[in-house]
């Protein structure tokens, strides 16, 4: 089944939800990157979270980025998100050690840190990307997105994420909903929100039991109920190609790119966001120079 998210409103119009079904997109991430099952939850909760924020953005051309840098074994996760949702990523520290809050359940806090920051950068196709920072809440991701809507742009929110990682290390499951307030929502509104994510508890028991991410929202707006506005199909996707890599490469300068080429061997170079590897002979490397 692909990866999809669905956009929509409650019926009052006080409520803006998206949730996303992103199984595919954690396990093409985690199997680019050969995660640990600790890094997989949390690189694939940071996916999740950047393809929904990347969705809501709607700027042609633009891109949304979001790195979670703690005092966790991981170290730094980024990942980057179109404006269609689909999202990139990498982390720092692959190879985590296993830590667990209570047998079955993976301690994300403890492998991203408690200490740290959240950076979000909007590329809305101005100037300027818009840049925003908070310290870290918790390191469980949900609890920070939810913190930085909240700081850096005043909008109440709900972010919950789930990354369920089975017994063989695989992905069995991961998506998550993203739930904001509108200005001028009544009390009664919030109120019926509020319980409506006590009762749908957890993300990832909703995703095991087979719920889409319709059913979710559903259970977690309840009587508020849901206008479905749009359905995205979303993926995986990065947009490394070679003219990309020569420019990267080209930025290494004269010096650098002549001892490249003086050791006349093949130069790889690896996509840090895909498993894709670009290689390049000692007569690439001397045309390059000719671009210097």
């Amino acid at each position: 089944m692909s990866d999809y998210l669905v956009r929509g409103m409650s019926m009052d119009g006080f409520v803006k939800v998206v949730a996303i079904r992103s199984t595919e997109i954690v396990r093409r991430g985690a199997q680019i990157h050969k995660t640990a099952p600790n890094a997989t939850a949390a690189f694939g909760r940071v996916l999740t979270a950047a393809s929904m924020m990347g969705n809501m953005q709607k700027v042609e051309n633009g891109s949304m980025t979001l790195q979670f840098k703690g005092d966790g074994p991981i170290g730094s996760i980024v990942c980057v998100s179109d404006p269609t949702g689909n999202v990139r990523g990498y982390v720092y520290e692959p190879n985590v050690p296993l830590v667990e809050k209570h047998p079955g359940k993976l301690d994300v806090g403890s492998t991203v840190g408690k200490n740290g920051t959240l950076t979000v950068i909007r590329d809305l196709q101005m100037k300027e990307p818009y840049v925003g920072s908070i310290p870290l809440v918790s390191g469980e991701i949900g609890d920070d997105i939810t913190a930085y809507f909240v700081q850096s742009e005043q909008i109440p929110t709900a972010c919950a994420l789930g990354v369920l990682v089975d017994r063989d290390l695989s992905v069995k499951v991961a998506g998550g909903y993203l739930i904001q307030l509108l200005p001028g929502a009544p009390e009664e509104t919030i109120d019926k929100l509020e319980e409506g994510i006590r009762r749908a508890g957890a993300v990832t028991a909703m995703l095991d039991a087979g719920l889409t991410p319709e059913d979710i929202l559903g259970q977690v707006m309840g009587d508020l109920g849901v206008l479905f506005l749009e359905t995205t199909e979303v993926s995986y996707k990065c947009y490394c190609d070679r003219e990309r890599v020569t420019a990267a490469l080209i930025s290494l300068g004269k010096k650098e790119l002549q001892q490249i080429a003086d050791e006349g061997k093949a130069f790889p170079v690896e996509c840090q966001f895909c498993d894709t590897t670009y290689t390049f002979t000692p007569e690439d490397i001397e045309e390059i120079l000719k671009k210097v």
